[in-house]
């Protein structure tokens, strides 16, 4: 099975080379099939002349300028158009997620034969590094919330970091998402649509270089709309968008 991993990346040129080369070490390692594509969100810095020359240097990395509008959501969602593999996970750029993680995430699928592994920063087994308090507590109301609202068995819903079999990503389009709320569309759709899941914890370590792009006043809302647009499709669509299980 063929590993992809989605790298969004806005003026990330102080980590994006070593968040690279370290997972291009961890998957060559372990001997697994991947390509890495980085989206390049207008960057203004020297991320692109960084990515061009990780291109050049190994055979399993390239990268995609994303052009206006540009975001978050709309980062992943250019580097969902375009991979090539038979799975894809979201890896962020500044190195907050770990190499040995996504290993873990990709041998428990193959283990599992499950359609997506989820992680969790919160239960027994994972833990997080310099986690800033004021974060902490709304993340663990966020996620409670989703968790109590939505039936779901995952505590970590908002964490971008996740592995999808590609089947999954086409049975859950459209997305609808243009910021860090895509990182809500994409869990809840998979889990409303009927496909299988697992959840193992994982490790989150705060950045150290480069400004996080996450904006806690800006995203309530939009966090809100997505999570009520998934409850209103689960309660509302009969089932028209759930995947029919194989005989």
């Amino acid at each position: 099975m063929k590993l992809s991993v989605v790298i969004p990346a806005h003026n990330e040129e102080g980590c994006v080379r070593s968040t690279v080369e370290a997972l291009v070490d961890a998957l060559a390692s372990e001997g697994i099939p991947h390509e890495i594509v980085v989206v390049n969100d207008s960057s203004t810095d020297g991320t692109e002349e960084i990515l061009k020359g990780l291109s050049e240097a190994f055979a399993s990395v390239r990268y995609v300028n994303n052009r206006p509008p540009n975001g978050f959501g709309f980062a992943v969602r250019r580097g969902l158009e375009c991979f090539e593999g038979d799975a894809v996970a979201i890896f962020m750029a500044d190195a907050s997620d770990s190499p040995a993680d996504l290993v873990s995430f990709y041998r428990t699928m193959l283990a599992e034969g499950v359609d997506c592994v989820f992680g969790t920063r919160w239960s027994r087994g994972g833990k997080t590094i310099d986690y800033p308090l004021h974060k902490r507590l709304l993340n663990r109301f966020a996620n409670h919330f989703v968790r109590a609202l939505m039936r779901v068995r995952c505590d970590d819903v908002t964490n971008a970091f996740k592995l999808y079999r590609r089947e999954v990503i086409e049975g859950c389009r459209p997305f609808l998402s243009h910021h860090f709320n895509l990182t809500v569309e994409l869990p809840l759709k998979a889990v409303i649509r009927g496909y299988s899941y697992v959840v193992i914890p994982n490790s989150w370590t705060n950045r150290t270089s480069g400004v996080s792009k996450l904006k806690i006043k800006e995203m309530g809302s939009r966090y809100l709309f997505i999570v009520l647009y998934c409850l209103l499709e689960k309660w509302l669509s009969r089932g028209d968008y759930r995947r029919e299980e194989e005989p």
